[in-house]
Parts: C-alpha cells; structure tokens; sequence
C-alpha cells in the first residue's frame, strides 16, 4: 500500500493555481462591453506599463478589499497582471466578496493587450 504524498498542501495549491490559470482568457475580448479593466499588480508594476485606461487595484495589498469595495459588485471586470496568477487570486478574491457580473483573467499584461486590443502605455 502507497503512503500519500507528503505535501498534500503543496498539490492542492498547484492544482488550484494551474485551474485558476486555465481559466485565463485567450481570445479575443471586447473591452468596451467590461465596466473597466483592472491591472492588479503593485503600483511599481503598473507605472513601469499598463493598458490604456486601467485601474490599478494591487492585489497584495492589505486594503485591496476595501479598494474592490468602490466597485459594483454586479459590474463585469477584466483583470490582468503579470502572468494570470494575481488576476485569478483577485477574481476569487471578487467572488468571495460577492460580485456576481462577468470577471475575465485576462492573463498577463502584454497577452491582455493582445486580447483586448488596448495598448500599453507608461506613466
């Protein structure tokens, strides 16, 4: 008889996260029918280059569910980060808080770009 594996922990979190991440967007998306688009990286991150028009709402940070909190909860969102991973973590963030409109992990940043058409620009 195998022993389970030792880090049970460890593969729930990788199965989670590579679920989260599956559920990126990689097609085309319309921005224009999204209530807004939400970069959630760190505020150094979104200064070094962002799409055109985002909100930066950092998902680190410790008041980042007050700072969702301003946004309708019924609303429908696209949120992007670096690779996908913080923009699933924020979308079940969302979920949890009760937002019930459409969230798009839209993925990392240049691949939302692609997606939505919106260009990066710098500060």
């Amino acid at each position: 008889m195998q022993k389970p594996p030792r880090n049970i922990s460890l593969l729930v979190a990788v199965a989670l996260s590579l679920a989260t991440l599956t559920g990126c967007a990689s097609n085309s998306i319309d921005a224009s029918k999204f209530d807004s688009v939400i970069d959630v990286r760190t505020p150094l991150e979104y200064s070094q280059g962002h799409l055109k028009g985002a909100m930066n709402i950092d998902v680190e940070d410790p008041n980042f569910i007050a700072n969702i909190e301003k946004l309708r909860k019924i609303g429908n969102y696209v949120l992007y980060c670096h690779s996908g991973r913080r923009a699933g973590l924020a979308i079940d963030e969302m979920k949890q808080d009760g937002f019930t409109g459409e969230l798009v992990n839209a993925g990392g940043y240049s691949d939302a770009s692609s997606a939505t058409g919106l260009p990066i620009v710098t500060n």
